[in-house]
């Protein structure tokens, strides 16, 4: 879908800025999504080819437009969501081609606000039963206005392997799932109990994070930026931890990435800012040329 930033329309939605990172560090990012038969639709699918990413599994929709949310910034570049709705990303059709995609799948990012439609529901949980055993899948908690439930939350999460929310989201996800919330790493090991976890990341904003295992946790303080606007840094972070995730990468090392590329994005208008030689964005080379 498309941000409406104060400066103008920039494109986004989690599973684009979701892409887009991972595919920066040398993955192949894969939108699975569904935009109007429109001129936001035609523009979205240009934008992707500009950034050489793959825009053949979104779908076109003939009768629903492509989805826009309206972003304010505050002062500390904190960003508030109105989502539009219905729009072409609430009718996610599932399709042979979705199922081959799935299939091949190394690993599956799929969030709260994709679900707020039954359909569309549906066709996520079809993705996620035709990935093979081996694959991560990922739970990207995004609490946004009205669109979630608790029923949704609890089964999201039983579908994972990881689960990231932030520390607003995390006591409101254990009061919908009627668990007891008594700190971050004793509410992340109650999830972790609970759905069978392999993992939970508990997101800090500008403070860092927390990664908990059955076994052991981690935290990171943060990478300290002047914040340009918070959108899809959550995002972005996310691509940095699975791909560290995928690499059987030390919790320490996962936080690290991921700290530095949600940093970068956060530094940028945006979701999808373009690399071009910064502090971060040589950070970031460094990190990949590691691996």
């Amino acid at each position: 879908m498309w941000d409406m930033l104060p400066g103008g329309a920039c494109l986004g939605g989690a599973p684009a800025n979701f892409a887009y990172i991972t595919s920066l560090f040398g993955n192949r990012g894969i939108v699975a999504s569904r935009v109007g038969q429109d001129a936001r639709g035609a523009e979205a699918l240009q934008r992707l080819e500009m950034l050489a990413m793959d825009g053949s599994y979104v779908q076109g929709d003939p009768i629903h437009p492509t989805g826009t949310v309206q972003v304010q910034i505050d002062g500390k570049g904190q960003a508030r969501y109105d989502i539009c709705s219905p729009v072409a990303w609430d009718f996610l059709e599932w399709t042979a081609q979705w199922g081959s995609l799935a299939a091949h799948a190394d690993a599956v990012c799929f969030g709260s606000l994709a679900q707020r439609s039954a359909q569309s529901r549906a066709s996520i949980r079809q993705f996620l039963s035709a990935t093979p055993h081996s694959a991560v899948r990922v739970f990207d908690v995004n609490l946004r206005q009205s669109y979630y439930s608790a029923d949704v939350l609890a089964e999201s999460m039983r579908l994972a392997d990881v689960v990231k929310l932030n520390d607003e989201e995390l006591p409101k996800v254990m009061e919908l799932c009627q668990l007891p919330c008594a700190g971050e790493q004793i509410s992340a090991e109650t999830l972790l109990k609970t759905y069978n976890l392999k993992m939970v990341c508990v997101t800090r904003g500008g403070r860092g994070s927390l990664l908990v295992r059955p076994d052991e946790f981690d935290e990171h303080p943060g990478i300290k930026v002047q914040v340009a606007d918070t959108v899809g840094a959550g995002d972005a972070f996310t691509a940095g931890l699975v791909h560290e995730f995928l690499r059987g990468s030390s919790l320490g090392r996962m936080n690290l990435v991921a700290n530095h590329v949600g940093a970068w994005v956060a530094s940028e208008t945006g979701a999808m800012p373009a690399p071009k030689g910064g502090r971060l964005e040589n950070a970031i080379a460094e990190i990949r040329l590691e691996n």
